[in-house]
């Protein structure tokens, strides 16, 4: 390997970014080492849907080519990326992590791909998630399950495994993921890296595989947090597309993510961390002394029921699955696997009543939850897992009647965050020895991702990214 690539791993998509403007490395060796990385992570984890590496260097080529005549190429121009494949792309059919798919390819770009297609970046490869992005932990009962790297047995969250693997292994610095009840903030926490699920709306969900659309999100999963505000500010902001969008501002994240952070006040729900395992518990408690070491001050908040809010969720995401696989649970229910088959069952069987006076209340438990929960604090922080790491064997429940039980243990600290639409921050907690990766939520206002970033950069001064290696 030529020296230059040596720490190629460890490099942020800025600094990839800046290395291949300033000609330390050409777009064809990083997406040639991109590649053989993510050969060996697939090898390890499973992570890889379609590797597209030959098409991937030909854009690099051109990429190399232009920057060698002096064109003016775009902030991302040579860096190669890889997402969960469930975005359309023309000329390509996603997978969906499933058998059935759509029957054309697509003709035009998904809104996100579209944009960070104009930045510069190019695409090595598509990535696994879990069937129809419909699960929590990794297993996929069509395509394979994704497998931890740091302990292949455990299991990687979902359902944007195969970009949390990648991202972990060091072969991407950062990939697109979604988010419908955890799908970013699970794998990253599991696999030992950041992620940002934005303010509902915040990012266009136009031509992205729909989960339930009155939930879903999409995000980046990365090693450094300064690729999130960099790679949101790409992707973030109104889309003519995707009436849900927002057309709120999008400010330049990274013009004020060195910002100090002093005196921020971090909220702390006792009440609701105290429902996760104590070895999660200790988790939280050593992320808020980290926090407390980059400036902020402890403060008391209290969620409002989170039982309710959690039910509220489920209330509205089942039926909106549901509602979207109506036709194929009908005419093709064995291409189901098991596992996603039985969860959007459950969605035929809640009343549409119970729906609308779910989705009707939303505005109302929002602006509770500003009012109470914020009220004297400026964000907050969460677990994301509610126990300790468990085995894909552990967890591997299919189709059978703990399905329900079993997800419901997985996602509950995170659904709730989706009901609520607001922006959230993944962040690994200091780990030493063997110990598994977990991680925390810090979760900020609407459209208050600038903080959370400010935030989490402070925070990885004395947290900085690992590379995920199997652990002995």
């Amino acid at each position: 390997m030529s020296t230059k690539l040596q720490d190629f791993d460890k490099l942020s998509t800025r600094a990839l970014a800046a290395a291949i403007a300033t000609g330390k490395i050409s777009s064809v060796e990083a997406t040639t080492e991109a590649a053989r990385k993510l050969a060996e992570a697939h090898t390890l984890t499973h992570c890889t849907i379609t590797p597209e590496t030959d098409e991937a260097l030909k854009v690099a080529k051109a990429v190399d080519a232009a920057r060698a005549n002096g064109e003016t190429l775009g902030p991302l121009a040579g860096v190669p990326l890889a997402h969960k494949d469930m975005f359309d792309r023309t000329g390509k059919i996603a997978s969906w992590g499933a058998r059935i798919r759509a029957d054309q390819p697509a003709t035009t770009n998904a809104t996100v791909i579209d944009r960070l297609a104009r930045a510069g970046a190019l695409q090595i490869a598509a990535l696994h998630l879990t069937e129809f992005a419909f699960g929590p932990t990794g297993h996929n009962y069509v395509l394979g399950h994704a497998r931890n790297p740091w302990d292949p047995t455990r299991i990687t969250g979902g359902s944007s495994a195969g970009t949390a693997c990648a991202v972990a292994y060091g072969a991407i610095p950062a990939g697109l993921g979604s988010d419908t009840a955890g799908s970013l903030r699970l794998p990253a926490s599991n696999c030992g890296v950041t992620s940002i699920k934005p303010t509902w709306g915040r990012v266009s969900h136009a031509g992205a595989m729909p989960l339930a659309l009155c939930l879903d999100t999409l995000g980046f999963i990365a090693r450094h947090v300064e690729d999130l505000a960099l790679l949101t500010g790409i992707v973030a902001g109104s889309d003519p597309r995707d009436a849900h969008t927002s057309t709120v501002t999008v400010p330049n994240y990274l013009a004020t993510i060195d910002q100090p952070v002093k005196g921020l006040r971090l909220g702390i729900d006792a009440t609701v961390i105290g429902e996760a395992h104590p070895d999660i518990q200790k988790a939280v408690a050593n992320a808020v002394e980290v926090l407390s070491k980059v400036g902020l001050t402890k403060a008391t908040c209290s969620f409002p029921d989170w039982t309710t809010l959690d039910h509220l969720t489920q209330v509205m995401q089942l039926p909106d699955a549901a509602s979207a696989h109506a036709a194929y649970l009908m005419t093709r229910p064995n291409d189901y696997g098991p596992q996603v088959r039985a969860r959007l069952e459950v969605g035929h069987f809640i009343a549409a009543v119970d729906h609308m006076t779910a989705l009707r209340a939303r505005g109302t438990m929002l602006a509770r939850t500003l009012e109470t929960t914020f009220k004297q604090c400026d964000i907050a922080i969460l677990p994301i897992n509610a126990d300790p790491l468990p085995t894909i064997a552990e967890l591997d429940v299919a189709g059978g009647p703990q399905v329900q039980q079993t997800m419901a243990r997985v996602v509950k600290f995170c659904r709730p965050i989706n009901y609520l639409g607001l922006p959230t921050l993944t962040l690994p907690v200091p780990r030493s020895g063997n110990a598994l990766p977990t991680g925390v939520q810090i979760v900020a206002k609407p459209y208050a991702e600038d903080l959370l970033f400010r935030i989490g950069h402070a925070y990885q001064k004395l947290v900085p990214p690992q590379i995920a290696r199997p652990l002995t």
